[in-house]
């Protein structure tokens, strides 16, 4: 059996709509760039890994215990572009055609919610794909969770697993939320600990293990680290809060394979013609 193929829909649809033209439009003129690319991206996973299932998760821009907890926790992002808005209305309803769950968070975040759908079921005995762009999700990694992290070029997103993540930082996925509180995260805007870049956050980590151990030590620093790691103790405790993923309660999603002839009726009525082929085609080798 496939994989759970969890989605990280705000990210994976504002990368298409600013990768793709706003000049690709419906019969009626509305751009639906963010569409036609986020639909691409997610079928080129579903060609390739074959999942049970595919849940598209969305959320809060912000969780408010995060956004109160740090002034600056996604203070600077942009409202929804005006093109986007009524292409991200319209994406529940022209993805449930491809039988694909859209899911929301309520109150937290699309990436509570991925990594919810993610030990859901791995605890029922599955294995789980993550797509995001976020690398806070690198956190859920595991021996039956990967991430598909988007990157630029034909190549599609890059598989991380465990190996990937060590690669990536020179530590666990289980390290990534004390290594966003050090290391920081300005896409968040986070600010991490005074003076502490990438490569001090990950060589931290291998010599303590973990942030409560490294406060606690860190009179074997050098001087500059330990005063960081003194003086911001709290601080540095809440950003590791904010980047660690809430528990939301999920049921796993009975199997639910890609409805590709449904799906190539709904892109054809959007204009989208050249996907509309694509699913006709993947709908008669089924």
């Amino acid at each position: 059996m496939g994989p759970l193929l969890t989605v990280d829909a705000p990210s994976l649809l504002y990368r298409a709509f600013y990768g793709l033209p706003k000049s690709i439009t419906g019969a009626d003129g509305t751009p639906v760039n963010a569409l036609l690319g986020f639909a691409n991206q997610v079928l080129w996973a579903v060609e390739r890994h074959a999942p049970r299932a595919v849940v598209l998760c969305t959320g809060a821009e912000a969780a408010a215990y995060r956004a109160e907890s740090l002034a600056s926790y996604h203070a600077t992002r942009p409202p929804v572009p005006d093109e986007l808005a009524p292409q991200w209305a319209d994406a529940p309803a022209f993805f449930d055609a491809f039988g694909w769950l859209w899911e929301d968070a309520g109150d937290l975040e699309a990436d509570d919610l991925l990594g919810a759908y993610a030990r859901c079921e791995v605890d029922a005995g599955g294995t789980a794909l993550i797509f995001s762009g976020d690398r806070d999700m690198f956190q859920c990694v595991g021996e039956s969770v990967r991430v598909l992290y988007p990157r630029g070029g034909k190549d599609g997103p890059e598989l991380v697993d465990v190996a990937g993540v060590k690669a990536r930082y020179g530590i666990r996925p289980d390290q990534v939320p004390d290594f966003i509180a050090l290391r920081g995260d300005p896409s968040d805007g986070i600010p991490g600990a005074k003076g502490i870049g990438e490569k001090t956050a990950g060589e931290i980590l291998r010599v303590h293990g973990d942030l409560d151990t490294a406060i606690a030590n860190a009179d074997q620093e050098r001087p500059r680290v330990a005063a960081a790691l003194r003086n911001q103790a709290e601080e540095l405790r809440e950003f590791r809060k904010i980047a660690t993923l809430q528990p939301i309660p999920v049921a796993c999603p009975s199997d639910a394979p890609t409805t590709f002839g449904e799906a190539a009726t709904a892109a054809s009525a959007r204009g989208m013609n050249r996907l509309a082929s694509r699913l006709e085609e993947l709908a008669k080798q089924e």
